[in-house]
């Protein structure tokens, strides 16, 4: 039956999963695998959360959907409205999409519609995306944008502040980027064509790179300089992800885009681009759209149930709480495992990269990868070797729920 499926998915556990619970799945034989994937971070209350299941139930007998070019469903409104409550002041408009890489693409068409520039800046490292415009801001790995050149043109790659991957201190590290930045806007794309700086605050699948605050706050400076927008790409890092709602909020930095998907709704297809009332109206009606965006009244549910579960439970100050013992338990496993050589990240986005006599140690992760699927643990890898495992529970995830996945990982080690 899987032939039935297109290649172009991988897929890291090949048993077919019937239900979920918590951080947990099952198969149809009954077989309990721990999912510290979150769907690559989209279930953040876990599978299933009762409340979010009832809000879905509910509200499908009431309104599926509404084409919002043709009627506003009410629950667009009332989830903006709850929205702007933890957005960044003055990000007070919103566009609805269903996906990550339509929110980036809806972003840079809005930056260069209200600059009139038509250059972008993005990073090594990040991901955006797969449509034809993400490809092009995506340099992650090559295998996201192999086969499909010529890509959009007028992007043009920064470093990303990687200090494990340059063997330096933070510090150099920072100032080594923050120069490439001033000799590309003198080599490359002249600040008066830029439209925007898009920039993920913690790198997703280019590692789990978290860039240091002080990074940011240059970014922002300079953005501010040469009348730049800064894009912000929380797709993965936001709504309590790293211990913050937000991953930027500790830099002190305020975007002038915002974008986040992923966590949003549990599981159903929603995204958002949130900017100031006057930066939006750069978008006059038609200029921008899609059937389903905005208009999906379950979608709507679903978000507005996950945002009051992330805060009802508390779930950021638990992300943020357990994260700091899944980082205890990892660089423990450090001191014993010197192929550990890197133990970095914030919240419940956390990462081990995995080196082999200095070089990326890409089969090495893959094999336990496999030995941990085997033992009931489910772990990804990223970064551009492929030879960082990430660690990505459902913020609802417990101590001894940790304690029992690391105790697995520390078998496959």
């Amino acid at each position: 039956m899987q032939d039935l499926l297109s290649p172009a998915w991988g897929h890291l556990n090949k048993s077919p999963i019937v239900r979920g619970e918590g951080v947990y799945v099952y198969d149809a034989t009954g077989t309990r695998f721990i999912d510290f994937t979150s769907g690559i971070g989209v279930t953040a209350t876990g599978h299933c959360h009762p409340a979010v299941v009832n809000a879905i139930q509910e509200q499908a007998a009431q309104l599926i959907f509404g084409q919002i070019n043709c009627m506003i469903p009410e629950q667009t409104l009332r989830y903006a409205e709850a929205l702007r409550k933890v957005t960044p002041k003055g990000l007070d408009c919103f566009f609805f999409a269903n996906s990550g890489a339509e929110a980036v693409e809806g972003a840079v068409k809005l930056a260069k519609v209200a600059t009139g520039r038509t250059n972008v800046v993005a990073f090594t490292g990040g991901f955006h995306g797969r449509t034809a415009m993400t490809m092009a801001l995506t340099s992650s790995k090559a295998g996201y944008r192999g086969g499909y050149q010529p890509l959009p043109s007028g992007v043009f790659f920064a470093p990303f502040p990687y200090a494990f991957r340059y063997s330096w201190d933070e510090d150099k590290t920072v100032q080594f980027c923050l120069d490439e930045i001033d000799r590309m806007f003198r080599s490359q794309t002249l600040p008066s064509e830029t439209a925007a700086v898009l920039i993920e605050p913690v790198l997703g699948e280019g590692g789990f790179v978290p860039a240091p605050p002080r990074f940011l706050a240059e970014l922002r400076r300079i953005c501010d300089q040469h009348e730049t927008l800064l894009i912000l790409d929380e797709i993965q890092s936001g709504f309590g992800r790293t211990g913050d709602f937000w991953a930027h909020t500790s830099s002190g930095v305020l975007p002038d885009i915002l974008l986040m998907a992923k966590a949003i709704a549990s599981g159903l297809p929603l995204s958002a681009i949130a900017a100031s009332r006057q930066l939006m109206e750069h978008f006059p009606p038609g200029s921008h759209g899609g059937t389903y965006g905005g208009g999906s009244a379950i979608a709507m549910q679903a978000a507005s149930a996950t945002l009051d579960v992330i805060q009802r439970e508390q779930l950021v100050d638990n992300s943020r709480l357990v994260g700091a013992h899944l980082l205890e338990r990892l660089h423990s496993l450090q001191e014993r495992f010197p192929i550990l050589g890197d133990v970095r990240g914030r919240g419940l986005m956390v990462a081990c990269e995995l080196v082999d006599q200095g070089q990326p140690a890409t089969e090495l992760v893959k094999s336990i990868q496999q030995k941990c699927l085997a033992d009931g643990l489910m772990l990804l890898s990223c970064g551009t070797y492929s030879s960082v495992i990430r660690w990505l529970p459902p913020l609802v995830v417990t101590a001894e729920q940790i304690d029992e996945a690391v105790n697995i990982f520390e078998a496959a080690l």
